[in-house]
């Protein structure tokens, strides 16, 4: 006999607290559900670099996945991700991606998560938080790719809401909504077609000088703002792979002299 399906589905759920110190070296790790991560060995003199890896494969609607992260003063890391996160179709309930993030001191952080792969039928709520000190850097990268296009995949019903917010010393200083579905994506105002985009947003001093560096990476595909100690970008493609031709080298660019992660060009 077959069963229906209701809304007591079993969920995915995962969690991770990460904690950087002042030196250097890992304070505090703490791994739920399906989150795990882990970390290469270092060459001397090398930042710590963390792989953040969700053991369920994917997402689907219902599952939570959150990432709550620190580093203090003098410390320098990175967090990434060990390939593509997949979110699938829903059967009614909602993704949930939740990232916050705590700079102190002088600090250095890099969020550097690889793409998010939407499927047909799915529904992403997606959100973002940094509190940084004055003298903290923040850098950080979130990519979005609708559909595999070497499938043919066309997304006709999807949902896709997007919140950051980032704060110096308690002061908001940026804070972007983003909403798309299906039928927000055609046009020159949206996507134009394109099915893969992404936002860069680098917080430091003296951020201004790499404005137009990285307005030669990105081309016509994108735009580059840069105030107040602050950069923004947004970059679009036709595909993921010609994303990641612009991005690794604008993030190779913003995140110098700290080379990327491996995973992101192995």
């Amino acid at each position: 006999m077959i069963q229906t399906l209701d809304s007591h589905l079993q969920r995915s759920t995962g969690a991770i607290v990460f904690e950087l110190g002042a030196d250097g070296e890992v304070r505090r790790v703490r791994e739920e559900g399906c989150a795990k991560l882990r970390m290469p060995a270092r060459l001397p003199g090398q930042s710590l670099e963390a792989i953040i890896i969700n053991t369920a494969g994917g997402l689907a609607g219902g599952d939570r996945f959150e990432v709550d992260a620190s580093a203090d003063g003098g410390s320098d890391g990175c967090l990434t991700t060990q390939a593509a996160e997949k979110v699938y179709r829903s059967l009614g309930g909602e993704t949930c991606l939740a990232t916050r993030l705590h700079v102190h001191g002088t600090a250095r952080l890099l969020w550097l998560p690889q793409e998010t792969l939407l499927f047909d039928g799915s529904r992403l709520n997606r959100s973002f938080e940094a509190d940084l000190d004055h003298r903290a850097t923040l850098l950080a990268v979130e990519t979005i790719v609708l559909g595999r296009k070497a499938m043919g995949e066309t997304l006709t019903d999807f949902s896709f809401h997007d919140s950051w917010r980032i704060r110096r010393d308690g002061r908001l200083i940026l804070a972007d909504e983003l909403r798309l579905d299906a039928a927000r994506v055609a046009g020159r105002a949206a996507l134009a077609g394109h099915l893969a985009f992404a936002m860069i947003v680098l917080v430091r001093s003296e951020v201004e000088s790499l404005a137009e560096p990285l307005r030669e990476i990105i081309g016509a595909n994108g735009g580059v703002s840069a105030w107040d100690g602050k950069l923004v970008a947004r970059l679009t493609a036709m595909d993921s792979f010609s994303l990641r031709k612009a991005l690794i080298p604008a993030l190779t660019l913003l995140a110098a002299p700290t080379e990327l992660p491996k995973v992101w060009t192995c």
